[in-house]
């Protein structure tokens, strides 16, 4: 296939790059290159004659029909999006922008070409959203694919609306899609302003290792390069019209995924005295911070025959020797916009 991948350049975008280019795909990169984005990311799939770079913004609709006319894709894997709960928090309207106007913006781009070429029943436009839209658990439960949207922050809410406008062009249009919404990914290559590469980094550079609240909040845990394989079977296999919940089976609270990281850490790379967990420090909450995430991936795991490949503790020891061998990646990025400063605390 020619797969359209947005976003390609970011945490999640470039594990599907690296993966589709490595299953002998072809993949055009389209991606705005904003302040997460690293096209390091992709380096080790840059000089294949199967990958094509684009830098170009979901928001800009020339642009878009000018790359879709250019490289006819046969799917679009879309998964550019303003991403940090706390940025939306300060600055929600750049989540407006791209969000749901740059998710408008591709899915008319799609629909023309789509029809352009005859309505091919093959082409796709995967939708890559994420578990937030339904909102805050309790103690029990699990979100599924018919759970109520209830999103709680501007993040969340932004998501939602883009979710809503891919199935309206499903319905109203015709269009090919699929969705799926995921549980929290981390990994290779995650960018250093979510929770575990700040306390990684952080622990390395002996900082307070930042908490919020209390450190119960619950999430599920996805390594990301089994996300990236449950994507691309998703938009190999699944239904059009269809959606699925990714998740990773393995629920920890924030207090417990930092305290496994530090006794990760303590044995590769011991302190001088005492453990990585003494730099813990707790700091007032979130606005609005959802209390637990959790998904029931049955539908995938039934219908698709997907299962994560491994366990939170083994993706954490891989993601932390990751680091620790790579800090010729992470160092440059700690001098970008806002890394290393605490944000959403404009509420």
């Amino acid at each position: 296939m020619k797969i359209l991948v947005t976003g390609g350049a970011g945490f999640i975008g470039s594990a599907v790059v690296r993966l589709a280019v490595a299953r002998g795909h072809h993949v055009v990169n389209l991606d705005a290159l904003t302040y997460a984005a690293c096209l390091e990311n992709v380096a080790s799939v840059a000089a294949s004659p199967r990958y094509a770079f684009e830098h170009a913004d979901i928001r800009d609709r020339a642009a878009l029909a000018h790359i879709f006319a250019t490289h006819a894709p046969d799917a679009v894997m879309h998964l550019a999006a303003e991403s940090h709960v706390d940025r939306s928090i300060d600055g929600p309207g750049a989540f407006i922008d791209t969000n749901v106007t740059g998710t408008f913006n591709l899915l008319e781009a799609a629909r023309t070409h789509w029809q352009a070429q005859g309505r091919p029943e093959g082409f796709r436009f995967h939708h890559i959203s994420t578990d937030e839209v339904y909102g805050s658990l309790g103690p029990v439960g699990q979100f599924t694919e018919d759970t109520p949207y209830d999103p709680r922050s501007p993040y969340s809410a932004s998501k939602a609306a883009s979710d809503h406008l891919v199935r309206a062009w499903h319905h109203t249009y015709g269009l090919p899609v699929v969705l799926s919404n995921c549980s929290n990914n981390y990994g290779p290559y995650h960018f250093p302003e979510k929770l575990i590469p700040v306390v990684i980094l952080n622990a390395l550079a002996e900082k307070p290792l930042p908490i919020y609240g209390d450190g119960a909040n619950v999430r599920d845990w996805l390594y990301v390069e089994d996300h990236a394989e449950a994507l691309l079977l998703v938009l190999q296999q699944g239904t059009p019209g269809g959606s699925y919940n990714i998740g990773g089976e393995n629920e920890r609270s924030n207090l417990e995924l930092v305290r496994t990281l530090c006794t990760l850490l303590d044995a590769r790379r011991p302190r001088g005295q005492g453990s990585y967990a003494d730099l813990i420090t707790f700091v007032p909450d979130r606005p609005g911070h959802d209390a637990r995430y959790a998904i029931d991936p049955a539908r995938i795991r039934q219908e698709l025959g997907w299962r994560p490949s491994v366990t939170v503790e083994q993706g954490l020891a891989r993601t932390v020797d990751w680091y620790l061998a790579n800090e010729a990646w992470w160092r440059p990025l700690l001098a970008r916009q806002g890394v290393g400063e605490r944000l959403g605390v404009g509420a």
